[in-house]
């Protein structure tokens, strides 16, 4: 018999309604019955393309036993940190301040029967193991506890939500100059895993605005070190592993050195991320790889992961309940179908040994595709096309098929970069973000998220204001629309009313009341995404704007001159005041231009080729769009 979650939207959600489990959605019912029952609440947060999430919902969640004692002595709560990112952002600080480390999914938090936490965890196991308590003997002693008002966890409760509700400000503001730059190549190169390129040595996430923001320093300082971490990256990235060098995309990260190993699952938003990346740094290194690269991720996410011009937000790791079933080859079968195919059995050696397919695999007895030099062999297409026929023989993992306004403006954003390299992304980029808007944009009040057909419910987030923003300047930059300019003045205008504090800025102020992330987790933090935004309308706008960019960049300039790595996005916007915005203006197209911070604008008053200006005063007019590059490196010295 399935649960409530039955008559939720949300495919995570579903996924969970035929838990034995007797599941509450995050509503006013659920802690009312805690609270009139005197039960303590388990609020449980995942995702659906979380593999360790389908794991403890095999392990915990569908156990009987499990299930008969949670029903009797807790009320449960099951949250989608993809529809509710405040909620679970507030239980994230929730884990942060209990365990002092960061926390993860699927999130476990004990809280008393009026909701108040006290204790908080990731995954557990059904059954304690050596210094890991499970889940059995954690929730009886929790139940204990509770139904003996044990005055001590009662005390604790109210001391953490002391904690939680109070706000602390910056010690000080630090004047913000491009000196900083150093400190950030700095803390770069000490994280700098030179082998294989990232930041770490496993597991490995990509970092996209980290190798962005070096990209720009390399544009700005020729230094080859910014130069060297970037391109080793990217080169190591797109062999094979952690790229799907058959379908195409990235998957999450990669639980080893080299880039090997993925968590299968393929998220929009890095794929965003890092399309738009490699778009940059094909203009920065003129390296032909980072345009095929760029191009077969959009190719992915337009063929896998959009319906009626919209964009998904994830698919999974699992399929048959194996993870990575999907994408892995068997040496024998795919021998035999190389064969088949007419290649010779020396060909399909060479094939195989050439694609890293050997009889031991590299991934559990399996293979995970990969060329280890980057290139693209004369046989490659063929082959390709034989390995994916291979794959739709196999059942395809979970899409999660809920359209969030964020994730999906980014991939917007990255169709619309990519329109620099082949302008038909233009106007497919355009069809995009006309549908996005026509779905979460409603009477003057953007959403978070819903599905296709159904009428959004959760209100827009600060990153959903600021991530669409910045995708509606990048459409204007493409196609000079003015509607779309406008649209993203209403963005940053509705941001600044909503979430905006002398500086500070708020994720969400509604459910909970939590800040805005300046540092860079799975993707940009929203601060810095918003400075962004608030740059380019100071420049192509109004100056006001470049002022609450000022007032962000200062408020949060204390932590961001000492630890620059951890908020790269918003390191590169402090960067980007420093140097100040050129502003190309102009009624013909503008191609584009080699300096990082570059904006193009429309003007009918420029009758005849370029204007090149600053925030302030123009500098110099040509006739010659080769000459751009010159006049404004001319005009930075001015």
């Amino acid at each position: 018999m399935s649960n409530r979650l039955q008559y939720e939207d949300s495919p995570y959600l579903q996924q969970h309604k035929d838990n034995p489990l007797d599941w509450f959605p995050w509503c006013d019912e659920a802690f009312d019955k805690a609270n009139q029952e005197n039960k303590p609440i388990f609020i449980s947060i995942g995702y659906s393309a979380c593999h360790w999430c389908h794991v403890m919902e095999h392990e915990v969640f569908e156990n009987e036993a499990v299930a008969a004692f949670m029903n009797t002595h807790f009320i449960s709560i099951k949250v989608d940190r993809e529809e509710r990112p405040d909620i679970d952002k507030y239980y994230q600080e929730v884990h942060l301040l209990l365990n002092r480390r960061p926390g993860g999914w699927p999130t476990s938090i004990f809280c008393t029967p009026q909701n108040k936490p006290i204790f908080a965890a990731t995954y557990l196991p059904v059954e304690s193991r050596q210094q890991s308590m499970g889940f059995k003997e954690l929730t009886k002693i929790i139940s204990d506890k509770v139904m003996e008002h044990d005055d001590k966890l009662f005390e604790n409760a109210e001391e953490i939500e002391g904690f939680l509700t109070s706000h602390t400000h910056p010690k000080e503001a630090t004047k913000l100059t491009f000196d900083i730059a150093n400190t950030f190549l700095s803390q770069c190169e000490h994280n700098f895993e030179n082998r294989f390129g990232g930041f770490s040595v496993q597991p490995k996430f990509p970092h996209t605005s980290t190798l962005t923001a070096l990209s720009n320093l390399y544009l700005l300082t020729g230094n080859e070190t910014a130069k060297t971490m970037v391109t080793k990256t990217l080169f190591a990235m797109q062999r094979g592993g952690i790229y799907d060098i058959v379908d195409g995309g990235f998957c999450r990260y990669s639980v080893d050195r080299e880039w090997l190993v993925p968590h299968f699952e393929k998220m929009t938003y890095d794929n965003a991320l890092l399309c738009s990346l490699y778009i940059k740094a094909f203009h920065v290194f003129n390296e032909p790889t980072f345009k095929r690269t760029a191009l077969e991720i959009a190719e992915f996410m337009l063929a896998f992961m959009s319906e009626e011009t919209l964009f998904y937000s994830a698919s999974d790791a699992d399929s048959d309940g194996e993870e990575g079933k999907y994408f892995v080859y068997d040496y024998t079968e795919t021998f035999e179908r190389l064969r088949d195919s007419g290649f010779t059995p020396q060909q399909c050696e060479d094939i195989l040994t050439k694609l890293s397919v050997s009889p031991n695999g590299n991934f559990e007895g399996n293979a995970i595709v990969r060329i280890e030099d980057n290139s693209r062999p004369a046989w490659f297409t063929t082959v390709q096309t034989i390995l994916a026929s291979m794959r739709r023989e196999r059942t395809y993992p979970f899409i999660d098929t809920k359209i969030q306004t964020s994730w999906s403006a980014m991939m917007i954003q990255a169709l619309f970069e990519l329109g620099s390299i082949e302008t038909r992304y233009t106007e497919i980029a355009v069809t995009y973000l006309d549908t996005l808007l026509q779905t979460l944009y409603l009477d003057g009040t953007l959403y978070h998220s819903t599905l296709i057909h159904k009428p959004p419910k959760v209100e827009a987030f600060l990153e959903d204001y600021a991530y669409l923003g910045v995708a509606l300047i990048a459409a204007y930059q493409q196609n000079y629309d003015e509607r779309y300019l406008i649209e993203a003045q209403k963005m940053a205008n509705h941001a600044l009313e909503r979430f905006y504090d002398r500086g500070m800025w708020y994720f969400s102020k509604n459910t909970f009341e939590t800040k805005a992330d300046t540092t860079d987790s799975s993707y940009p933090g929203s601060v810095g995404v918003m400075v962004d935004l608030l740059l380019s309308l100071g420049s192509l706008v109004d100056e006001k704007y470049r002022h609450f960019a000022f007032k962000t960049l200062e408020y949060y300039s204390y932590d961001l001159s000492r630890k620059p790595i951890t908020a790269p996005y918003l390191f590169n916007q402090m960067i980007r005041y420093a140097k100040e915005d050129r502003i190309v203006k102009s009624k013909l197209h503008v191609s584009h231009r080699h300096y990082p911070f570059t904006l193009k604008q429309y003007d009918e008053s420029v009758t005849e080729g370029y204007l090149v200006c600053g925030a302030h005063s123009c500098f110099a007019t040509t006739n010659d769009e080769e000459t751009l590059d010159t006049l404004i490196e001319q005009s930075l010295s001015i």
